[in-house]
């Protein structure tokens, strides 16, 4: 693999303590693009992800690309020596990133306010399903949880079926994306009030402030959900569920082609709706006065989209796209995995990254996103295999070979 320069967060200390998706994922991010990531896991099992859908050796083909860049240590946080070495490396780090439920730091003495005492620029991402405070806080919420009552669920699927749900645990991963941005703007915020601390506990050390990120999956859903507030509040308007089509911006759709295949339409410019008219042949819809503007083409939704499934009807899929990217309107095939990775888009943006498992099998992950420019990302390894940086992590915190010798037989690594 090519050699890329240092990440834009090389020197950035973060420890991750959380599993599965939402607080893993928020570190996985931070680690792609240089930070120095390590991750605790309970030993013998490790993070329940480590298990997840399609395995590889016993191990899912998803680790690794969840954990990549990250180094893997075992404790056993029931155990006071485990505790006390979490609490090094957490005063050790610029960001500390968990989604356990509210008081579980606490009570191992790792909570936001416990380190702040010791370390008055310590940040703390806190991903749960209902955040830190209400009266919901200790109640268990996964990503699916936060997508109900976030409202993305109510506004999913056909009017006349049940809710559906997105096909991955968007909810954790959009709560993800809002701790990279929190832990940034706090990291910001940090180094312009003073920077890193550098000092011992009990020392008088002139330092940055840190904050407590507090991210709720239902928040980051809800942050998601466009106009529906001032909707209902003003108007009494509750959004439904529309199927494909983008409710109140017309034409935006999923269409049929004729030879089976799905495509999206999204023709809701005026002057691209002009364009997609005189393309299936409806100049007379091209030039109705009263479809000019999308506020005239609402009330004739159904309308728009008979005619233009009508048209989809006698194309294949390739005359199709050719016929309405000619006539410049944004349209689109919706994508398989397969369909990805044969891709010219894909391939001509390098969307997929070639490694190799310890045994030499070869696998694709995907490429790290976004594209910066001067410090861009990169895979420096895998998922690592379970505890396969413990000892290296110790010998940095000072213990010596026959001391981690006595904490596993304490069992508390």
């Amino acid at each position: 693999m090519q050699q890329l320069k240092p990440g834009a967060l090389a020197g950035i200390k973060v420890l991750e303590l959380g599993t599965l998706i939402a607080g893993p994922f928020c570190s996985r991010m931070l680690g792609e693009f240089g930070a120095d990531v390590i991750k605790i896991e309970a030993p013998g099992s490790g993070d329940p992800l480590r298990q997840w859908r399609v395995l590889k050796d016993g191990t899912s083909l998803w680790w690794s690309v969840q954990a990549r860049n990250k180094k893997s240590i075992t404790l056993n946080m029931k155990h006071p020596e485990a505790q006390e070495i979490a609490r090094k490396l957490a005063l050790e780090a610029d960001i500390i990133i968990e989604n356990y439920r509210p008081g579980v730091l606490e009570k191992w003495n790792l909570g936001y306010e416990d380190l702040k005492q010791l370390n008055p620029a310590v940040i703390m991402v806190r991903l749960s399903g209902y955040g830190q405070s209400g009266p919901l806080r200790d109640l268990p919420g996964f990503g699916a949880i936060g997508e109900s009552m976030g409202g993305l669920r109510y506004v999913s699927g056909h009017a006349d079926r049940p809710p559906v749900r997105v096909g991955i645990s968007i909810g954790d991963s959009v709560a993800a994306l809002h701790g990279v941005i929190g832990a940034m703007m706090a990291l910001r915020h940090r180094d312009v009030t003073g920077g890193r601390w550098n000092g011992k506990s009990g020392e008088q050390c002139v330092a940055g402030q840190g904050q407590m990120v507090d991210v709720a999956l239902y928040e980051s859903v809800f942050n998601l959900m466009e106009s529906l507030v001032p909707e209902f509040d003003h108007a009494g308007v509750v959004r439904e569920r529309t199927g494909g089509a983008l409710p109140g911006i017309v034409p935006s759709n999923t269409y049929t082609t004729g030879d089976g295949q799905n495509i999206v339409i999204a023709g809701n410019g005026d002057a691209i709706f002009k364009r997609l008219m005189h393309a299936i042949g409806r100049s007379d819809m091209a030039d109705d006065p009263g479809l000019a503007r999308n506020d005239g083409r609402v009330p004739r939704t159904v309308e728009i989209d008979v005619a233009i499934q009508q048209w989809c009807t006698t194309q294949d899929i390739e005359a199709a796209l050719a016929t309405l990217q000619a006539a410049d309107v944004p349209v689109g095939k919706i994508y398989s995995v397969r369909d990805m990775m044969s891709d010219p888009q894909f391939l001509a943006r390098d969307m997929f990254e070639q490694h190799q498992f310890a045994d030499g099998t070869p696998v694709k992950l995907p490429a790290i996103s976004p594209k910066l420019s001067q410090t861009p990302g990169q895979t420096r390894w895998l998922g690592p295999e379970l505890g396969a940086h413990s000892d290296e992590i110790l010998r940095s915190l000072g213990y010596d070979d026959a001391q981690i010798k006595g904490l596993r037989e304490q069992g508390a690594v």
